[in-house]
């Protein structure tokens, strides 16, 4: 089991959730976690860092609150759960550029800062891949190693997923950033012969890092990823 790690001076456990790639399941990922944490009897709350193609709610936060089968919270409407909402679907340097806005990271961290002091796990979602521009030439994997936070990688057994999950577990080392664990999306099955392969070369090439297999998402569905490595 590993051990998560304390972000700085936060009270919380921050835990950042970045995909392999775009539309791999990383938002349905973090509900589920998050509701899994809920049903093992953790205060946990969930953040999009910063939310594109969207106009004043965040979509994503909507999808994880849906999941977990609870109302918006006081955080989210608040905007503390999603401190960044831009209009155009795409990255988000563009985005705010498209929007007139700018982006200051630190209100992002002073809003995740204000999670962690209410509640035990904060499960902040980014924007796309770990490389994805956020403020200048500065991406997203800058920002989670400056803040120190673990990494949730989410990917697929889908066709290319594969090499997408290898660059992304070595820009993490690179970096130094922990990955605290692996979560694979085997829905929708598209190749069970590859989804099963590629779930076996994992496994075998990082013994080290914990893989949570993502049950399928159905509403009323009561099956849930085992969470133990994030404990």
């Amino acid at each position: 089991m590993l051990k998560l790690y304390e972000c700085r001076d936060m009270k919380g456990k921050v835990l950042f959730v970045s995909g392999i790639d775009t539309s791999v399941g990383k938002t349905v990922a973090t509900g589920l976690l998050a509701k899994a944490l809920m049903v093992a009897g953790k205060r946990v709350i969930t953040q999009k860092m910063i939310q594109t193609g969207c106009v004043e709610v965040s979509e994503d936060i909507e999808a994880h609150r849906q999941i977990q089968g609870i109302d918006f919270t006081e955080e989210d409407k608040a905007g503390l759960t999603c401190p960044y909402i831009f209009t155009y679907p795409c990255s988000p340097h563009m985005a705010a550029a498209k929007d007139g806005r700018e982006i200051d990271l630190s209100v992002i961290t002073q809003a995740t800062e204000r999670l962690s002091e209410r509640y035990e796990y904060v499960l902040l979602e980014g924007a796309g891949g770990l490389m994805v521009p956020t403020v200048g030439m500065g991406l997203t994997i800058d920002y989670v190693k400056e803040q120190g936070y673990p990494m949730i990688l989410v990917t697929s057994g889908k066709l290319g997923s594969l090499n997408h999950t290898l660059l992304s577990v070595y820009a993490c080392q690179q970096y130094g950033i922990p990955v605290q664990a692996i979560v694979y999306n085997r829905y929708p099955s598209i190749d069970p012969l590859i989804e099963a392969n590629s779930l076996e070369y994992l496994r075998e090439r990082y013994p080290e890092i914990p893989i949570i297999l993502l049950p399928e998402y159905k509403e009323g569905s009561d099956a849930l990823p085992d969470i133990a490595p994030l404990l």
